[in-house]
């Protein structure tokens, strides 16, 4: 670099020092220097570090074993990064200056100049040190030490960290997050970093909402600490530029030396846009310390706003009543031959899927996501359940202590995040006691965030704000339940169905732990069925069916993870994506039946799978549509209309195929055409084809990542969905070859020859530090090569510091704000219980109508006395009865319901992974409702679930009573809408 191009960036970085009043913040991410190995004085500032790998953070130091490797087999050991950066003694002067680390895996000990700054062990969260006495005027150098190993114990109890698991967090060892430099004055604002630092930065919230004037009451709080040699006054404020806002405190604050304060301004703000589902609305917020009329200190808070309640089992957002849908998934967020580490634009595009999918929650699995996921999400609307870090249990002594720490840590530095509506306190029920005390933690560090604070079951905690099972359906008019794990079926891409290549049979695959593991060896088809099946459950369930309502669950997971498995691959394939964000059908699925906030608001129509296939196939043809009815032509003949069933899966059976198309029409209650979609028979492969997918123009910053699609097309352009032919690449220009992933030996990591599935994958490609064209070629066989080229620009930096730049922003869809209308219908009258009597253990009756889930009423195991009464508040005629059984998914109930005396339901209730509703043929209004066993109960198991770790997570209590015991857990009763 020339001379004058390195004035140039200095210029620009002191510009932007005297810009931002007095504090600067650094991007340190840039020219690390690594090492696997553990050399003796490696944090020495002289130590020789010439020959070590010149790399950009955020970097795993063992990345290459990103889906190469099962989880269990991730290497471990001690790796060292190094940082060479020079300070001037203008930036020192009466200056503090603090390290920022989002997080490393697992241990990091940190020197500086070669002296010893600290130790983070948690390798979850964020972590700072106050480096002031250790830099110089000139060169420094700052080393870290890592240690992943699975079994790492705190070095001053020697305890484990329980989230340390070799089932579900993928470890990507190093510093695998954003490294920042802050230098301020030495009265200023704290940092959000609570561990070694013992701060809590700046926070900002609203009150005194007005959704419908676009209003609310804006509040800055910020930690302000005086370091000088004297006692100092100062005028704090707050500004918003974007809405034309400036307050400050009613009067200055005079500091002592040595102390800490919260100061504090509020305005009222109209014209705002609050964040919502998929309208990632965002403000800037500047808070300042004035000291005699001059700024000393800025600091910008980037937030949102939003309304959020959590009451009558139901999840409200800016006042209207949101049903969750959306994914649990694995905190890492992976990507092959990369693992967690990659850009932000990167982020916002797989988050941005998940939107796109009609998500609206992720419920981050067992640990907290770095920073970078809670921002991408606040971009793109995506709401977000923040957990500590658990494992599968609740725990006592230091490990619990070790989670409060993790999460008071998590709330500090994320309580600005819009996005995040939930505080998880465990992957698992914890007590009432522990449960108290994370609330305690949210209620001192975040108290009017407008989140709730739970934990996964708490079915009846009186102190969660809300709960739910991993995989059942629960309900409740208190507080809000969502599943947070359900539909674990897995499927690979690449499988179709059994008639198309590579005629994989459904179900086909090795045992798990000596089990059937059909439902983890799916083909796409069945896979996407799963889906529908499993969310309808939820759906069914949903707000305007009752009082008591589910509020809908999330679905593990979204993307292929690189964690535990029970198919036949070495990594997990649940994901609606694979593991390049390349859809399957079950992504399509989820559009469809989630595309509104409880009822469906936008009607679409998908078609399962794709239409070329051999002469005289004949198969089933699955759409999944939020019409009312679906009629199937092909080459524009008429098949008629579907059986439909789990309300959105319309099925043809025994499609005979022609080449063409197939075109699926979707109609109203009243015949309508109101939605449709096709499939067309591509001909044959003839050419391949790359595309771009993300950003226009990569960053030389050597952590960029361009994303490029390949295709095989036939001579129209269409992609050939049956193509599996293996593709060589070959690059040209300052980047680096990450590759993709395929079936195949070593699932392809890194490898330059790939094949596509279903007639496309994709490729990773990492810029250097070198700016300039990058070509990738592409050629298979006797198709039509292809080629790319794209280009990467200088990123400015000057002595080892670059600035903090704006995220690159990408195309994603926006939602628009809240809509005014309700989400939901009401569609049928719930009748309130007065009392019931039974013919045995009448004791317990009450507890079959009392909205807690982990009480019941069961019988003797006689069926004379197998029956219970209920006193209905009021005469109804009743159309239905909805039930929770015991045994739920293992017990079929034969049962008998009648009004009166009179008889208006017969029949056996069916298996369900929560609540069955059966259809009542009420022909007069009546007050007494009684429900009789009349036979044997019949216990098998209907659903191919397996747990991994705990068999208590999966119980229904199915073992309890024998075949002649009627038990209810709960009983609601209805009538049709008058």
């Amino acid at each position: 670099m020339s001379p004058a191009r390195i004035l140039c960036i200095i210029a620009g970085l002191l510009f932007t020092h005297s810009a931002f009043a007095g504090r600067e913040s650094y991007n340190l991410n840039l020219d690390w220097l690594l090492h696997v190995g553990d050399p003796a004085d490696a944090g020495a500032k002289r130590f020789d570090d010439s020959r070590w790998k010149l790399v950009t953070l955020p970097r795993a130091w063992n990345e290459d074993d990103a889906f190469r490797k099962d989880i269990k087999d991730h290497s471990t050991g001690i790796a060292w990064y190094r940082k060479h950066f020079t300070l001037t003694a203008g930036q020192l002067k009466d200056a503090k200056v603090f390290i920022e680390f989002e997080g490393v895996r697992q241990a990091a000990e940190v020197y500086i100049n070669g002296k010893r700054a600290g130790l983070s062990e948690n390798g979850v969260m964020s972590f700072g040190f106050d480096i002031t006495p250790h830099v110089v005027a000139g060169g420094n150098v700052v080393a870290v030490r890592t240690d992943n190993a699975w079994d790492y114990r705190e070095k001053a109890t020697r305890q484990r960290y329980q989230w340390a698991d070799k089932n579900f967090n993928a470890n990507y060892g190093g510093i695998t997050k954003n490294v920042r430099l802050h230098v301020t004055g030495k009265l200023y604002q704290t940092l959000p970093l609570y561990s070694n630092l013992q701060t809590t930065g700046v926070y900002i919230y609203a009150t005194d909402f007005d959704i419908a004037s676009h209003a609310a009451t804006i509040h800055a709080e910020s930690e302000v600490r005086n370091e000088t040699g004297g006692t100092q006054t100062f005028l704090y404020t707050m500004e918003i530029p974007a809405l034309g806002l400036k307050a400050s405190a009613s009067v200055p604050t005079t500091l002592a030396r040595g102390k800490t304060a919260i100061v504090k301004a509020s305005v009222r703000a109209a014209n705002i846009d609050f964040w919502s589902w998929g309208h990632g609305t965002l403000y800037d917020v500047r808070t300042t310390l004035l000291v005699d009329g001059k700024p000393s200190d800025t600091v910008i808070t980037r937030t949102g706003f939003r309304k959020t309640e959590f009451a009558n089992g139901m999840v409200k957002l800016n006042d209207r009543v949101i049903q969750m849908h959306g994914y649990a998934q694995r905190t890492s967020n992976e990507w092959p031959a990369i693992g967690a580490s990659v850009p932000a634009w990167l982020s916002d595009y797989s988050n941005g899927l998940m939107v796109a999918s009609g998500g609206n929650l992720v419920r981050w699995m067992h640990i907290t996501p770095w920073k970078q996921d809670v921002e991408s999400c606040d971009r793109v609307g995506l709401i977000q359940a923040m957990p500590a870090g658990d494992s599968e249990k609740d725990v006592g002594g230091r490990r619990w202590e070790q989670r409060l720490e993790i999460m008071r840590d998590a709330i500090i530095y994320n309580r600005n995040n819009p996005s995040i509506l939930f505080y998880e306190s465990g992957n698992n029920g914890v007590s009432e006691e522990h449960m108290t005390q994370m609330k305690t933690l949210r209620d001192k560090y975040d108290p009017h965030g407008g989140r709730a604070s739970g934990s996964r079951d708490m079915l009846n905690s009186r102190v969660a704000e809300y709960g739910g099972h991993m995989l059942y359906i629960n309900k409740s008019a208190r507080i809000p339940f969502w599943a947070m794990e359900y539909s674990r079926d897995e499927g690979l891409r690449k499988y179709w169905d059994e008639f198309s290549p590579p005629f994989h049979k459904d179900g086909d695959g090795p045992l798990h732990n000596g089990q059937n593991a059909s439902s983890y060896n799916r083909n796409r088809d069945s896979h996407a069925i799963e889906n529908v099946v499993r969310w309808h459950d939820y759906w069914r369930e949903r707000p305007g069916t009752g009082k008591r309502v589910s509020s809908g669950g999330v679905n593990i997971v979204f993307s292929d993870s690189n964690t535990h498995h029970r198919g036949a691959e070495n990594y997990r394939r649940s994901g609606e994506v694979d593991a390049m964000r390349i859809p399957k059908d079950g992504f399509f699925a989820h559009q469809v039946m989630w595309d509104g906030w409880v009822d469906v608001e936008n009607i679409r129509t998908h078609i399962i799978g794709h239409w070329n296939y051999a002469p005289g196939t004949v198969k089933a043809v699955h759409v999944v549509s939020s019409a009312e009815a679906v009629e199937l032509f092909l080459n524009g003949k008429s098949l008629g209309r579907s059986a439909q069933s789990s309300r959105f899966l319309h099925t043809f059976e025994n499609v005979t195929w022609q080449a063409g198309e197939l075109r699926a029409v979707g109609y109203d209650a009243n015949g309508t055409k109101i939605t449709e979609t096709a499939l067309l028979t591509t001909g044959a492969p003839a050419a391949l084809r790359l595309k771009n997918i993300g950003k226009e123009t990569y960053k030389a910053d050597g952590h960029d990542l361009l994303l490029v699609e390949v295709e095989v097309i036939d001579s129209e352009g269409r992609r050939c969905p049956t193509a599996l032919d293996l593709v060589e690449f070959a690059l040209e220009g300052p980047a680096e070859w990450r590759g993709g992933i395929a079936q195949g030996p070593g699932n392809y990591i890194l490898a330059k020859k790939l094949p596509v599935e279903c007639g496309v994958n994709r490729v990773l490609v990492r810029t250097t530090r070198e700016p300039g064209a990058i070509t990738l070629r592409a050629k298979s066989g006797s198709l039509k090569p292809a080629a790319l080229t794209l280009k990467s620009v200088e990123v400015a930096s000057a002595n080892g510091l670059a600035p903090v730049a704006p995220v690159d922003t990408i195309a994603i869809a926006d939602r628009g704000p809240t809509p005014v209308m309700p989400s939901y219908k009401i569609t049928r009258t719930p009748i309130e219980i007065s009392s019931a009597r039974a013919g045995s253990n009448e004791i317990d009756a009450a507890k079959s109508f009392d909205d807690d889930e982990t009480t019941s009423w069961a019988s003797s195991n006689d069926k004379a006395s197998a029956w219970i009464e209920y006193t209905l508040a009021r005469s109804a005629l009743l159309s239905e009865v909805t039930l929770k059984l015991t045994g739920w998914r293992q017990r079929s109930y034969p049962v008998r319901v009648t009004l009166d005396g009179n008889e208006v339901f017969r029949g056996l209730t069916a298996k369900n992974l929560g609540y069955v509703t059966l259809p009542l043929s009420a022909r007069a209004a009546g007050t007494l409702a009684r429900i009789e066993l009349i036979g044997d109960s019949e216990a098998r198991d209907a659903f191919a679930i397996t747990e991994v770790a705990n068999k208590e997570n999966a119980s229904t209590g199915a073992g309890h009573g024998g075949s002649a015991t009627l038990s209810i857990i709960e009983v609601e009763f209805y009538e049709r809408l008058k």
